[in-house]
């Protein structure tokens, strides 16, 4: 990451000041407070979480303030932050058979046991403005909402929900998709935040990367393997909105405790799969997963996860999402971000050096030209 920048003290003050002067912008109008970001940007602030790879509403709030509303920005804030937390404890797995859902959907059965629960959701708008937002004034879903419902989804729960089994079980019944493959206790999972990436990069460390991955980036590699570019359009077999346990083990307790619930969404999509001489045909699948409502990542990563299994499933890798160092080492908006932006940063001794071969290789054609030039006159 190129951050290392040297110039004037005075003339970086400033910039500072300035930044900070457009930060806040027109002094007439009341300054936005994180709680506001918080509540009313709620997908902003999700996203940011997720690819801050921090748990933390307001900490994310916060950094699209001071990011004047620049998401890679603040991802970037919330990744430093990050660096100065200790570890205490690793969770348990979350168990997403247990979550308190808001929002459940399955585009592959529609009388899934437990029902579908559309939640919040853009799929039905019309997509047009809302001028009544624009005056401020309470809308329909305000007059609608009840004065002492907090906007967090736990809130929201029906606590008499019933069981809601996952629609791959009812597919695994029947033998027509892949096991899940248990992952082995005794062998640690692969901790991207901590060890380089290095290839071939295994399930765990490739979702991981893309849980962290830019939203666009996987959304654009996620559309090319629906557009032919890796064969790949499978079914939305279920999609679940809403919140978990956390749960960790102290060493000096030897047993699970709850220390705290998250909101996630987490979405596995069905491919089809044709199936070998080796093994029947059946469908395999791609799995995605975000903190909060983040359910347009969850399928793109869903999708691209699939497409980077082609290795292990014995498919043609040829496409651009299939091709794991491509997709891992370039979706990191971060790191793409600082060594885009690293061009703003003085080179004008490379430059100068390259300036200087471009004059001395003229130099040279100019002399060969009046050379030949020379030559075919005498001649």
């Amino acid at each position: 990451m190129y951050v290392a920048v040297k110039g004037g003290e005075k003339a970086i003050d400033n910039a500072h000041r300035l930044l900070a002067s457009d930060r806040r912008g027109d002094r007439a109008i009341d300054e936005i407070g994180v709680d506001q970001i918080r509540e009313q940007l709620s997908l902003a602030v999700d996203r940011v979480m997720i690819e801050g790879s921090v748990y933390d509403r307001d900490l994310a709030a916060l950094a699209l303030k001071q990011a004047r509303g620049d998401v890679i920005e603040a991802i970037f804030l919330l990744r430093a932050y990050r660096t100065t937390l200790p570890r205490l404890a690793v969770s348990e797995p979350i168990d997403t058979d247990a979550m308190h859902v808001e929002r459940r959907i399955s585009a592959t059965y529609k009388d899934i046991p437990g029902g579908q629960i559309l939640g919040p959701t853009f799929d039905y708008t019309h997509r047009l403005l809302d001028f009544a937002l624009a005056a401020e004034g309470d809308t329909a879903a305000d007059s609608d909402a009840t004065k002492s419902e907090s906007s967090h989804p736990a809130s929201k729960v029906d606590a008499t929900q019933q069981a809601m089994p996952r629609v791959t079980d009812v597919l695994n019944d029947e033998d027509l998709i892949e096991t899940e493959a248990n992952a082995n206790a005794d062998e640690p999972v692969g901790d991207l935040t901590r060890e380089p990436l290095t290839f071939p990069a295994e399930r765990d460390i490739r979702l991981q990367n893309l849980a962290r991955a830019d939203e666009g980036f996987l959304l654009a590699m996620g559309y090319s393997t629906q557009r032919g570019y890796g064969r790949n359009h499978p079914f939305a077999g279920e999609i679940r909105m809403g919140e978990v346990s956390v749960e960790i083990v102290p060493e000096e307790l030897g047993f699970a405790i709850d220390v705290g619930d998250i909101v996630i969404t987490e979405c596995e999509m069905i491919n089809q799969f044709k199936g070998n001489a080796e093994q029947k045909a059946r469908f395999t699948r791609g799995y995605g997963l975000t903190f909060g409502y983040g359910e347009r990542k969850a399928m793109a990563m869903a999708l691209v996860d699939r497409a980077l299994r082609s290795r292990e499933l014995g498919e043609d890798t040829s496409a651009p999402a299939q091709d794991e160092e491509f997709v891992l080492y370039h979706s990191d908006n971060v790191e793409a971000s600082g060594f885009v932006q690293h061009l703003k940063l003085p080179h004008y001794v490379d430059f100068q050096g390259e300036l200087d071969l471009v004059r001395r290789l003229r130099a040279a054609d100019e002399h060969d030209d009046a050379t030949q030039r020379k030559a075919g006159g005498a001649a």
